[in-house]
């Protein structure tokens, strides 16, 4: 009697523990009893269970197939706690294509845990004590414990495919929108957001696509003919580093202007064009609105998450530096870290680009938290310009360094100036403190191509806002939590300022919101350059819809829409990117 009770001891808590896992797990983030939707509660258990049940009939003995458990989530909740602290959205199936870039810069981050972490830490710890006069042992041979443990492992990887379908999803009220992950775990839980993620791991071809029809359509819109007498401008391209405008997200009152340069131009300037540009990415993935300037393409019909640079891009990429090489321009690259960040280096080449400057081209640049400051690289641009090839354009594209996270960290080489009145936050301030140092460089470099003998046309604008140790701060003096953001408020999350602005007469306007897959097309517009029969379609589908991105699809009458409604534009758009990012020769 002794030994089944035992037993059913032993069954309760093999059947107790991955639950307490589960929950455990989630409360790293956030409380799992307060938007976890019910049956997504039923199938994250399911999911611990089954692999509780594996790991003990491998192992035979419980107390260790549950520690090991335990461990494991444990592991990865602090893992993914951190990921969502210092970018805002979980850890996704495609950061393991990442860990060397998140590796590179992971000593200006501050690891300290919160009290969350460590409490939720101590009682995982607090559950592996208490299993200690826990003895109960499978006795069978491994070969016969194979058996349970293989039908165990069929059960689950049945059913984690049944989590992929979308209808099983929609029965379920699972949440399958792929709007960002973190409105994905706030209502699927972790784990089940993982699996059903694990579904785009691999692009499918778009239903009815040709690679022949997608060719003759981009041959119907043609290009535009270059003049020779036509002179076409320098291109000066910025990707600043989490340069964003935070009063998108509420109002909030500072002891000086922390964008005065860009917020002058904002106010209407003559030959300049500004506005919000919606990106697809927040607090990280930089890379992401990288690709969608430089090619056009959308994240919108990627996995949520992915990263094209290392995922999708293994050898020549159609690209604005491609396109503009063959209009004459010479061109180049900058970005003042590793060549191998995101895959760069080979990325770049595959592009086009001439010429790719990375750390090792900035020598003794002058530093700001140990990072490059943008003031250098305004310096390399200027570099480029005055000695590139007499008589060619020069197209130069320079992605910042200078103020990426993190910013809780005191340094001897800056000092933040900027405060916010009702906060004493340090990471709002140095990050203010810093845009303000990066506006002053942006004026700079157009001060230098006012007085230019050339035309030249300068455009910048911010890869993502920065985390939510910054952004939360300032939705706090509004009223909100990031943690409680509905999906109308988490899209402001998503803009960030963008300027064209060029010492030649262009046509200015103001607010001219867009979308990051648009800019390139719209700067050549604008500027009057040429634009390639994949530009001349972006710029027809921008009059269908002006913004569209992973975040936001709008109409022209301003209404929003998903990027999978079905529509004309928005399939030929899906099946032209298909074709451009993987059948085009």
């Amino acid at each position: 009697m002794k030994k089944y009770g035992k037993w059913a001891g032993g069954a309760a808590l093999a059947l107790i523990l991955p639950a307490v896992y589960f929950y455990l797990l989630e409360f790293y983030t956030r409380n799992p009893f307060e938007q976890i939707r019910p049956y997504a509660h039923l199938f994250n258990l399911l999911l611990f269970e089954m692999a509780g049940g594996i790991l003990f009939c491998i192992c035979g003995r419980l107390r260790m197939s549950c520690r090991i458990l335990g461990a494991v989530a444990m592991v990865f909740g602090i893992a993914n706690a951190y990921v969502v602290r210092f970018r805002t959205n979980p850890i996704v199936p495609w950061d393991i294509f990442s860990l060397r870039t998140a590796a590179s810069v992971a000593d200006n981050y501050d690891f300290t845990p919160d009290v969350r972490m460590v409490a939720v830490t101590l009682l995982f710890l607090a559950v592996f004590a208490a299993l200690q006069p826990v003895r109960l042992r499978i006795r069978f041979p491994l070969w016969m414990r194979a058996v349970p443990a293989a039908a165990l492992f069929i059960a689950l990887s049945v059913f984690s495919g049944v989590l992929q379908q979308e209808s099983f999803q929609n029965r379920y009220r699972l949440y399958n929108k792929l709007f960002t992950p973190t409105v994905m775990t706030k209502y699927d839980g972790t784990v089940v957001t993982l699996v059903m993620n694990m579904a785009y791991m691999s692009i499918e071809r778009p239903s009815g696509y040709r690679a022949a029809e997608s060719a003759e359509i981009l041959a119907d819109y043609g290009e535009t003919e270059v003049e020779e007498t036509e002179e076409l401008p320098n291109i000066i391209v910025v990707m600043n580093e989490a340069f964003s405008d935070l009063a998108v997200l509420g109002d909030f009152k500072t002891n000086m202007d922390y964008m005065p340069f860009v917020h002058r131009l904002q106010a209407g300037a003559p030959d300049t064009v500004t506005g919000m540009l919606n990106v697809s990415v927040c607090g990280g993935n930089t890379a992401n609105t990288e690709f969608e300037f430089l090619t056009g393409n959308t994240m919108a019909f990627l996995p949520q998450g992915s990263v094209p640079y290392q995922q999708y891009i293994n050898g020549s990429c159609a690209s604005l530096a491609g396109y503009l090489g063959q209009l004459g321009y010479q061109t180049a690259a900058t970005h003042p870290y590793n060549a191998g960040g995101w895959d760069r280096d080979s990325v770049y080449d595959g592009m086009g680009f001439d010429e790719s400057i990375f750390r090792e081209g900035y020598g003794s640049a002058y530093r700001i938290r140990n990072y490059v400051s943008d003031e250098s690289c305004v310096d390399k641009l200027i570099e480029l310009y005055e000695e590139k090839e007499e008589g060619r354009p020069l197209f130069a594209f320079c992605v910042t360094m200078q103020n990426h996270g993190g910013y809780e960290e005191a340094t001897e080489d800056f000092t933040p100036d900027v405060s916010v009145e009702g906060t004493d936050n340090y990471s709002l301030e140095q990050y203010l403190s810093l845009i303000r140092v990066s506006d002053a460089a942006m004026e700079r470099l157009t001060q230098y191509f006012a007085a230019a003998d050339e035309k030249t046309v300068v455009v910048i604008f911010g890869d993502h806002q920065p985390g939510d140790a910054v952004a939360g701060p300032v939705l706090s003096l509004n009223g909100k939590s990031y943690r409680t953001l509905d999906e109308e408020e988490l899209k402001l999350r998503y803009q960030v300022p963008y300027v064209i602005w060029a010492n030649y007469d262009i046509e200015e306007e103001q607010n001219a919101d867009t979308s990051a897959n648009y800019l390139g097309a719209e700067l050549l517009r604008r500027a009057g350059v040429p634009t390639d029969a994949y530009q001349n379609f972006l710029l027809e589908l921008k009059e269908v819809y002006p913004i569209f991105s992973t975040v936001r699809t709008v109409d022209a009458d301003g209404a929003e829409t998903e990027p999978d409604a079905g529509d004309e534009w928005i399939e030929r758009y899906r099946k032209l990117q298909y074709y451009r990012l993987f059948d085009e020769e």
